[in-house]
């Protein structure tokens, strides 16, 4: 809703109602209150800007290099069902594939999307020399169980959970103790392979301080705590929140503030037929938590509060139900239905109730028995690997358009697209316990993760939903600090408030918005890569003239890239022999051999270098120029 409180914003996505003034006391919504009608391009164009930002990253990968014609699909070698149902449908659509993966490009994809990092030059020579036709498998394996592989899905899975300090428009904070309590949560789960079921269920059901470690899980619900409303405000973005990580449901938010029809007519098929009343019976599962916040006074001018000052207890009422009495808040007013004045818990679908007074325990299990559950996840995960998603914007799954067998009426079509393959994954995932890392090898050991991302025939953005080509991601900035890093020898050194030690690698910090420190313009320079902030700012893919800029003039590369400073260039520089100097470099920085035209002109630079100083500034400068070509940045 629009008002004097209009930047306040609730909403995750539609939030067609979170600006509504408190001061406001409208029972009804208008046209012009629903961010949908206010703007409909914005979100029946969201699928569309999705498929040509994929594009785009193809055509600028494509630039830089050379590929061979594709090949039938009839003649790549099928693994498992991804490549059955990927390959099958490009045989009966007629479309050629790209052609496999090098090694060396296969091995950079896989070191980068399985543990954020990129290979050694001695990785890289150990698998080109590996004659096994198994080899990939065995890199897999090895990464998949790597200390670099659980840093790299503690942040996924940090970033799926929201798990930040501050939070712009909730009632209380989880601050940095409560968020380093989260993020050790995370890391014992991923460390220990727990469940993603597991992890949903203690999550939702979190309780406790939220300060203390052993209660991380607690910090979860906090996300949901709703400033200028009503408790019930608090209900229904607890709701919002889980439905829209655990279902990709996020119209939950609209149908809390209305009727689907009318709003979401040209968006969900199931959202344009659900009601306020059956979301509101879903936020009702909500309307026993309680949150009470740590009894200390603010302390006096000059003196420092204890460590759990401003912490919150989150705990489960013995009764309570969902109220329609409002009179104001971040939504329309909730008024009875017909005789109703309140509401108690009914899961969406079932009808089913809680059995006890675990109201929010009864929920977490019916969200993880929901077959939404198993393709939300299966479908994110399968975004992470393959860069677009079966369903995608991911969190706008459409319940009553994913069954191929049952397919909805003209003029709707299926959603995903492909949705056996999605119900395949999603089995996938069950019969795998929900476990991140048997399902991940499934991808990533199919024919179809392993493509080429060069494309030697005719290409068109409609072919993007077909899975043709591997397309190429650009690095997320913590991926690109730690490739600098890296490849320079020149690592980190980031203090965490109320953490031991110091962090090394970026895809180590407990979220986006460090280093605070800003050491060495570490903070600045990520964020130059849109890395986001895990609530009202989302990663994204974007590429800018700004991150160009800090590439070739900013402190973080440019005092890397010296002799003096970098181990790595100091070896690079004690090289004798140019062509291996130039081998070596291009192994180091970018995974790969020179091409036939970029080694001519490496060495030709080299030559010219004839003093040990010449010579350590053209090895500076061979470094920088690996460092701000387009497939530094991609995995591709």
């Amino acid at each position: 809703m629009r008002g004097i409180y209009g930047l306040i914003a609730v909403t995750v996505f539609l939030g067609c109602s979170s600006l509504l003034s408190i001061a406001q006391t409208e029972k009804t919504t208008s046209a012009g209150d629903c961010s949908f009608q206010l703007d409909p391009d914005r979100f029946l164009s969201r699928e569309g800007r999705v498929r040509r930002e994929v594009n785009d990253r193809v055509l600028k990968m494509a630039r830089s290099a050379r590929a061979p014609a594709p090949a039938a699909a009839e003649s790549l070698p099928q693994r498992n069902f991804i490549d059955q149902e990927i390959f099958g449908k490009l045989i009966r659509m007629n479309t050629p594939a790209a052609n496999l993966s090098t090694d060396t490009e296969f091995l950079r994809r896989i070191y980068l999307d399985l543990t954020g990092r990129i290979p050694s030059p001695d990785d890289i020579r150990a698998f080109l020399a590996d004659s096994s036709p198994k080899k990939r498998d065995a890199v897999i394996d090895k990464l998949l169980y790597s200390s670099e592989f659980s840093d790299r899905w503690v942040m996924w899975l940090g970033d799926l959970l929201q798990n930040t300090a501050t939070l712009n428009s909730v009632n209380f904070n989880r601050n940095v103790q409560g968020r380093n309590v989260f993020f050790a949560y995370i890391q014992n789960a991923v460390y220990n392979a727990k469940s993603l079921k597991d992890i949903a269920v203690d999550v939702i059901t979190g309780r406790g301080n939220n300060y203390i470690l052993g209660n991380g899980p607690a910090n979860f619900p906090m996300a949901g705590s709703t400033s200028m409303g009503p408790i019930q405000d608090t209900y229904d973005n607890m709701l919002v929140k889980s439905a829209s990580t655990f279902l990709g449901l996020t119209y939950y938010d609209c149908i809390l503030c209305h009727n689907g029809r009318g709003h979401l007519d040209q968006i969900s098929l199931w959202g344009s037929t659900a009601t306020r009343a059956e979301a509101q019976s879903m936020a009702a599962f909500f309307s026993r938590t309680r949150f009470t916040r740590y009894p200390e006074a603010a302390p006096p001018p000059g003196v420092a509060a204890s460590y759990m000052y401003n912490s919150y207890e989150v705990s489960d009422a013995a009764s309570g139900t969902y109220d329609l009495n409002t009179t104001y808040g971040n939504r329309p007013n909730r008024v009875k239905i017909g005789t109703l004045v309140n509401l108690t818990p009914s899961y969406r679908g079932t009808g089913a109730a809680p059995k006890d007074g675990a109201w929010r325990a009864a929920f977490a299990q019916n969200l993880v028995n929901d077959p939404l559950f198993a393709r939300n996840l299966a479908n994110r995960l399968w975004k992470q690997m393959f860069n677009l998603g079966l369903i995608d914007p991911v969190d706008t799954i459409d319940p009553a358009r994913l069954d191929a067998n049952d397919p909805p009426p003209a003029p709707w079509t299926l959603q995903p697209t492909h949705p056996e393959l999605l119900d395949k994954l999603a089995q996938e995932l069950i019969d795998s316990g929900f476990q991140i890392r048997p399902f991940l090898q499934t991808l990533v050991q199919s024919t179809a993760y392993q493509l080429s991302s060069n494309y030697g025939g005719p290409w068109s953005p409609e072919m993007i939903p077909l899975f043709a080509r591997h397309y190429p991601r650009r690095m997320e900035g913590e991926e690109v600090h730690d490739a600098i890093a890296k490849s320079t020898g020149v690592l980190g050194s980031y203090g965490v408030q109320y953490m031991e030690g110091k962090t090394q690698w970026a895809m180590q910090l407990p979220e986006p918005v460090e280093p605070r420190g800003n050491e060495g313009n570490a903070n600045t320079f990520m964020n130059t890569f849109f890395r986001g902030n895990r609530d009202n700012q989302q990663r994204n893919q974007s590429g800018s003239i700004q991150q160009q800029l800090f590439l070739m003039n900013d402190q973080f590369v440019t005092n890397r890239v010296k002799v003096a400073n970098s181990p790595k260039l100091k070896a690079l520089a004690a090289i004798t022999n140019n062509a291996d100097l130039v081998d070596e470099a291009f192994l180091t920085f970018l995974s790969r051999y020179p091409t036939e035209s970029e080694r001519p002109k490496a060495l030709a630079f080299l030559a010219n270098a004839n003093t040990a100083a010449l010579r350590n500034t053209a090895v500076e400068d061979l470094a920088w120029v690996c460092i701000n070509k387009v497939d530094f940045l991609f995995s591709y």
